[in-house]
C-alpha cells in the first residue's frame, strides 16, 4: 500500500479559516435530519412576511439604482459651480452605499433602506442639506421629505417611490470615489468629521459582520429567525433598553462562528443554548480590537469607567469599537436571558420532534405575567407635536426603568417596546396621546408589618428630566404631559387596546351553589368605596386634610380617569350615592370572576387537588391572539359625568384632594377594612397631587403566589449591579411648572 507523501500529510493537517477570538465548540457537518428541519423553520417563518417578494426586492434595486444616479448627477453641478477642472468633474465619482438590514439581506416586506451617501472632499455637509435637498424636492417619486440635520447623526428621511429611505453622509477626505470602495479601510476616517465618522459607522460595521461569518446564507436565515423571535417576545427595542438589530445580527454572528459547520436550525438551538448560559458582562466580540492611533473614543472599561457599567457588552467589530447595548438595564437583561432560556427549552422540543417551529414565535401575553403595571401617558395637543413629544418620551423611558430598578422595594421594571394609543382626555378638546405598559414585581416581604412604597420620587425625576430637555431644546408645547398610574393586572382590559387583552373564558354557574359564600368577597368592587390613604406619607403629602377619593357628589373626574375606572356612569351629579343594580356592568364582573374562581375549584375538586382557600384565581396566560373584552359603554349623561371608581382604580384626578373637600365638604375620611383597598393615583396639576394606595399582596390567590416568570426573573437579577445613567445630562431646574405625578402603594400581608 502507498504511503501518503509530505505534502498530502501537511494538506490533511491544515486546519480551516478560523472566525472569531476563539476556537469553534463544533466543527461537526449538517447531518440530513438537521436539513429536514432547516427546510421546515423556513416554511414556519412564511406567513410572518420575512421574506420579500423577488418583484419587490427589484424594486428596491431599481429605486437605489435611480437615487444613485441623481446622487452623481448632483455631484457633478457642484463639483461645477466650485469650478473644478472638467477633466476632474467626470472621475469626481460619488456613491450610495446600504447598511441595515437590507445590506444584510434580512430586511422584511415593507421595511425601510438605510443609505449612506459618500462624497469627495469638496462637496460639504451644507451642500447636502441645502441643494441636494432641494433637488430631490424635484423629483416626482420623492415623497414626506424631511431633513434632520442637528441629530447625532444627521439624516434625510423620504419615500421614494412609496419605499422609506434614511439617508445619511459622510465626505471622504479623497478628491474622487472610486467604485471599488471598500469602507472597511480604517485609513478612510483620518482626518475626519465626528459626524461623518458616525455616518461610516453603520456600513462599516455591516460590512465587518459580512466578513465575519463563515456562511452567510446560514448567518441569514438564522439572523432572520431570531429577529422574528425577538418581536413577537417584545424585546426588539434598542431604545427601551433591549436589543436593536445590530446587537441581534452580532449575537447570531458569534453563534456561526463557533458552529462554522452547521445549518439554520442548529444555529438557532445554539444561539439559545450560548446566550442562556453566557456570563454576562463579559463582551460578545466578533474580532479582536484594533486601535488605529486615531484618538477615536472606543470601549474599553481599562480606561473608561463608565463602560464598567455596561450589563450586556456587545462590541461592534469595526473601529471605533463602541457597546452597541449600553441602553440595557438590569431588567432588561433579565428579562432577555429568561427568555433565552425559554427559547432553549422549546427548541430542545423541536429537534426531538416534540413541537413544530411554530411554537418558538407565540407571542407571550405581557398583560396576564405580572400582577402590578405602570401605564405611561404622553399627549400632546396636534398630531406634529405629539410626534416630537412621544419620541422625546420614548427615548427617556429607560431613564424611569432604571429609576425603579434602584427602588429598594422593586425587584423588576419590564417595559413593553409595543406602545398604545391613550384615552382623551376630553372629547371636545383636540388631543393625541400615546401609552407605554411597564410590569413591576415587588420585592417578597419577610414581615407581615404593612410596607409603604413610594414612587412619586422616582417618576417624578423622570418627567423633569424629559420637561427640561423639552424646554432646554424649545420644543416644548402648552398642554405636552406626561401622566403615571398604577394599575392592576385585572384591571388593564379598562385601558388597553381590545386586541392586547385576552378574551374572558364564559363559564357555567352550576357550581356557584356549592361555594360558600364567605369565601369569596367582592366588597372590594364595589362603586362607592374610597380608599384610605398611608398613614405615614399622609402628613407629608396632604398637611391639612385626608386625601380621599371623591364619592358620587364629589366633581367630575378626568375622562382619563374615567377610562381608567368602572364604565358605569350616573346621569346626574345632585344623584344619591349608587346603589348596584342587577345585570349592572360591576354586576357581571363579580359574577365572572366568581365564575372563574368556581371553575377553578371544581377542576380541583374533581383531580384530587386540594382547593385553597384563596378567593381567586388569576386567568391563565394565551399564547394566541388575545380577543377584545366586553366593556358596556356608559349611558348618555344630562350633566357632568361622575365615574365610580373601585378602591383599585389608579387614576389620574384632575384636581388636589383639597380642592375635592372644598368643592364637596361631605366627603369626610371613612374607615376600610377591607382586603384589597389599593389604587395609586398619578397627580395632575401645577401644583402636583398626591394620591396614596393601599395594595394588598396576599388578599387574594392572585396575588399569594408570585407567576414562575417573576420568580425566574428574581434568581437572575439577584448578581447584577446598577443601571449606569451617566449618560444623562443634568440640565437646569423647570422654569415653567408641569404635571406632577405621585405614586405611593402600601403593600400589606
Amino acid at each position: 500500500m502507498a504511503l501518503p507523501t509530505a505534502n498530502q500529510v501537511s494538506l490533511g493537517r491544515e486546519t480551516p479559516k478560523h472566525y472569531g477570538i476563539t476556537s469553534p465548540i463544533s466543527l461537526v457537518q449538517a447531518k440530513e435530519a438537521d436539513l429536514v428541519l432547516t427546510h421546515r423553520l423556513t416554511e414556519a417563518l412564511k406567513p410572518y412576511g420575512v421574506f420579500e417578494e423577488e418583484l419587490e426586492l427589484q424594486r428596491r434595486i431599481h429605486v437605489l439604482g435611480k437615487l444613485n444616479t441623481l446622487v452623481k448627477e448632483w455631484i457633478h453641478d457642484v463639483s461645477e459651480t466650485k469650478n473644478l477642472p472638467a477633466s476632474v468633474i467626470e472621475t469626481v465619482g460619488g456613491k450610495i452605499f446600504t447598511f441595515g438590514s437590507y445590506r444584510l439581506g434580512v430586511h422584511t416586506k415593507g421595511a425601510d433602506i438605510d443609505a449612506l451617501f459618500v462624497a469627495p472632499r469638496h462637496v460639504e455637509r451644507t451642500d447636502f442639506f441645502s441643494s441636494f435637498l432641494d433637488k430631490l424636492k424635484e423629483q416626482e417619486e420623492v415623497k414626506d421629505l424631511r431633513a434632520v440635520e442637528e441629530a447625532f447623526v444627521p439624516v434625510i428621511k423620504l419615500s421614494f417611490d412609496s419605499i422609506e429611505i434614511d439617508i445619511l453622509f459622510a465626505r471622504l477626505a479623497l478628491q474622487t470615489i472610486p467604485k471599488n470602495l471598500d469602507l472597511r479601510d480604517d485609513g478612510l476616517l483620518k482626518n475626519l468629521d465626528i459626524r461623518c465618522i458616525r455616518s461610516l459607522n453603520g456600513c462599516r460595521v455591516t460590512d465587518e459582520i459580512l466578513h465575519l461569518v463563515p456562511n452567510i446564507e446560514n448567518f441569514r436565515l438564522t439572523l432572520r429567525t431570531i429577529k422574528l423571535w425577538a418581536k413577537r417576545h417584545n424585546i426588539y427595542s434598542n431604545i427601551l433598553g433591549f436589543l436593536g438589530g445590530v446587537s441581534w445580527a452580532m449575537l447570531v454572528a458569534r453563534t456561526c462562528q463557533l458552529y462554522p459547520n452547521a445549518v439554520a436550525s442548529t444555529l438557532v438551538h445554539k444561539f439559545f443554548l450560548v446566550f442562556s448560559k453566557w456570563e454576562w458582562p463579559n463582551p460578545v466580540l466578533l474580532k479582536q480590537p484594533e486601535d488605529c492611533n486615531l484618538n477615536l473614543p472606543v470601549w474599553d472599561p481599562r480606561v473608561t469607567p463608565s463602560d464598567r457599567y455596561h450589563l450586556m457588552p456587545i462590541i461592534t467589530p469595526a473601529y471605533p469599537q463602541q457597546n452597541s447595548t449600553y441602553n440595557v438595564s438590569v431588567s432588561t437583561r433579565a428579562v432577555m436571558v429568561d427568555e433565552f432560556k425559554q427559547g432553549l427549552s422549546i427548541t430542545d422540543e423541536i429537534l426531538q420532534n416534540k413541537a413544530e417551529w411554530s411554537k418558538l414565535f407565540e407571542a407571550p401575553n405581557f398583560f396576564q405575567k405580572y400582577k402590578h403595571y405602570i401605564v405611561l401617558l404622553a399627549s400632546a395637543p396636534t398630531e406634529k407635536q405629539h410626534l416630537e413629544w412621544v419620541g422625546l418620551v420614548e427615548s427617556k423611558i429607560r431613564i424611569l426603568v432604571g429609576n425603579l430598578e434602584k427602588n429598594e422595594f422593586i425587584t423588576l421594571a419590564h417595559v413593553n417596546p409595543q406602545s398604545f394609543p391613550g384615552p382623551k382626555e376630553s372629547r371636545e378638546k383636540e388631543e393625541v396621546s400615546t401609552m407605554w405598559v411597564i410590569g413591576v414585581i415587588f420585592k417578597k416581604m419577610e414581615t407581615s408589618e404593612n410596607l409603604n412604597v413610594d414612587l412619586t420620587i422616582d417618576i417624578q425625576s423622570f418627567t423633569d428630566t424629559v420637561y427640561r430637555q423639552a424646554i432646554s431644546s424649545k420644543m416644548f408645547e402648552a398642554d405636552m404631559k406626561i401622566q403615571a398610574m398604577h394599575v392592576k393586572k385585572r384591571q388593564l382590559h379598562q385601558l388597553l387596546p381590545s386586541l392586547v387583552m385576552p378574551k374572558r373564558r364564559k363559564h357555567s354557574t352550576e357550581g356557584l351553589r356549592q361555594m360558600n359564600d364567605s369565601s369569596l368577597d367582592l366588597s372590594l368592587d364595589s362603586d362607592n368605596s374610597m380608599s384610605v390613604p398611608s398613614p405615614t406619607a399622609l402628613s407629608a403629602a396632604v398637611p391639612t386634610s385626608t386625601p380621599v377619593k371623591s364619592g358620587p357628589l364629589g366633581p367630575p373626574p378626568s375622562p382619563i380617569a374615567a377610562a381608567a375606572s368602572q364604565p358605569e356612569v350616573q346621569a346626574s351629579t345632585m344623584s344619591p350615592p349608587a346603589v348596584k343594580r342587577p345585570g349592572s356592568p360591576m354586576q357581571e364582573e363579580r359574577k365572572r370572576l366568581k365564575s372563574d374562581s368556581e371553575e377553578s375549584a371544581t377542576e380541583r375538586q374533581t383531580s384530587g387537588d386540594p382547593v385553597p382557600s384563596s378567593q381567586t384565581t388569576s386567568p391563565p396566560p394565551t399564547m394566541g391572539p388575545p380577543a377584545a373584552p366586553q366593556t358596556p359603554s356608559p349611558p348618555a349623561t344630562m350633566g357632568p359625568p361622575v365615574a365610580h371608581k373601585t378602591p383599585n382604580q389608579e387614576v389620574l384626578e384632575e384636581k388636589s384632594p383639597k380642592e375635592h373637600q372644598r368643592e364637596d365638604p361631605s366627603i369626610v375620611p371613612e374607615t376600610k377594612t377591607t382586603e384589597d383597598s389599593g389604587a395609586a393615583s398619578a397627580g395632575e396639576g401645577e401644583e402636583g397631587t398626591s394620591v396614596e394606595a393601599e395594595v394588598n399582596e396576599d388578599s387574594i390567590s392572585e396575588e399569594m403566589t408570585a407567576s414562575e416568570g417573576e420568580v425566574k426573573m428574581e434568581a437572575n437579577i439577584k448578581r447584577m449591579v446598577s443601571t449606569d445613567l451617566s449618560d444623562v445630562p443634568l440640565l437646569p431646574a423647570n422654569p415653567i411648572p408641569v404635571v406632577k405625578n405621585s405614586i405611593k402603594l402600601r403593600l400589606s400581608r
